[in-house]
């Protein structure tokens, strides 16, 4: 099918990077912001200055804060916003949505209160407003996720870039693999949805305690470290809910964690960078324009792990920097000091 239309929602970095994308590709795309204001600037400059500056938009892309005119009659809607608002906003949008379109989540983050991924809000949505809006079709393969090692300015500057897409039907995400593609945007396509969203949605908080490691003034040899046992925890509890383990040595998995814990453009890097330096998370939050979603999921991850009764080390001591008010230091040692063990588990 050929796809000429295409709904963005989210005018952030990285929802701005993608209607790029689509717009380039010659698809007619809407990008959707929340603030009237915002939008307008964007419209007016063809250009998202507080978000994504620099990179200028293409005649293709519309912009707008209205979401009839955004979602109305699209086939593929696309949700870039917060983890935190997501639920609120996809609430927002079911209402103009056709009843057989496509939603893909390219948000990275576990709901604070449910416990659910993205794709499992959208289902869970879906499900819930089917009586007041009419019959949904396959609700629960109409979900899908956008997953892998892609920073939105270097998407934006056409950097080649490889991600991955996943959806429980493979058609689907067949499908979805070929809207996104393009001469400098390589997709792979999966059905293993769950584990493409908890690697996107964990390397976050990893990448916090990297950067803190980086802050601290430790070397390369602490974050190769960490970055490896990150990844077995992340890999454990994903193993725990139902995902394969030859994900999270993929672009969702290791792909992501490597660059979100070592590249400058990470938020999440630089909010453990300035932790490690001694600044408190309050005054992190309040500098920052952009959301690092490490920070809320550390909250939900956390409590998921004792859920599903699995150890998950960085991932406390990162929770207790952020919430328990632990040093960062003394969040190190603590992990330094644990019982000896074997690497591999079997």
């Amino acid at each position: 099918m050929l796809l000429e239309k295409i709904a963005v929602i989210g005018a952030g970095s990285w929802g701005t990077a993608l209607a790029k994308l689509f717009g380039d590709q010659g698809k007619n795309t809407f990008l959707w912001g929340h603030r009237k204001e915002h939008v307008e600037s964007i419209d007016k400059e063809r250009e998202n200055k507080i978000y994504l500056p620099g990179y200028k938009l293409g005649k293709k892309v519309r912009v707008t804060s209205d979401l009839f005119e955004a979602v109305s009659g699209q086939k593929v809607v696309v949700m870039v916003v917060p983890s935190h608002v997501f639920r609120e906003t996809f609430l927002r949008v079911v209402p103009f949505m056709e009843k057989d379109a496509t939603i893909v989540s390219a948000a990275k983050g576990i709901e604070n209160n449910t416990l659910m991924t993205m794709t499992e809000v959208i289902t869970d949505v879906l499900h819930e407003s089917e009586g007041r809006e009419g019959v949904w079709k396959v609700i629960d393969e109409r979900a899908c996720v956008l997953a892998g090692p892609s920073f939105a300015r270097e998407v934006a500057l056409e950097t080649p870039t490889a991600v991955t897409v996943g959806a429980k039907n493979k058609d689907r995400a067949e499908f979805i693999q070929n809207v996104f593609s393009s001469e400098k945007f390589r997709v792979y396509a999966g059905t293993d949805v769950i584990g493409l969203e908890l690697g996107g949605a964990l390397k976050n908080i990893i990448a916090i305690a990297a950067g803190i490691c980086d802050g601290l003034g430790y070397g390369t040899n602490t974050r190769a470290a960490l970055i490896t046992r990150g990844l077995a925890e992340i890999t454990r509890l994903g193993v725990k809910m139902g995902a394969s383990p030859l994900t999270f040595s993929g672009l969702a998995g290791l792909g992501d964690l490597v660059l979100t814990c070592t590249g400058d453009l990470s938020r999440n890097r630089s909010v453990g960078i300035k932790l490690g330096q001694g600044k408190t998370l309050s005054e992190i939050l309040d500098e920052m324009e952009m959301v690092a979603e490490g920070v809320k999921t550390a909250r939900s991850a956390m409590a998921l792990a004792v859920k599903m009764e699995v150890e998950m080390p960085i991932l406390e001591q990162i929770y207790q920097v952020l919430y328990k008010d632990k040093s960062c230091k003394d969040a190190v040692q603590a992990l330094l000091a644990r019982d000896l063990k074997a690497e591999l588990e079997y």
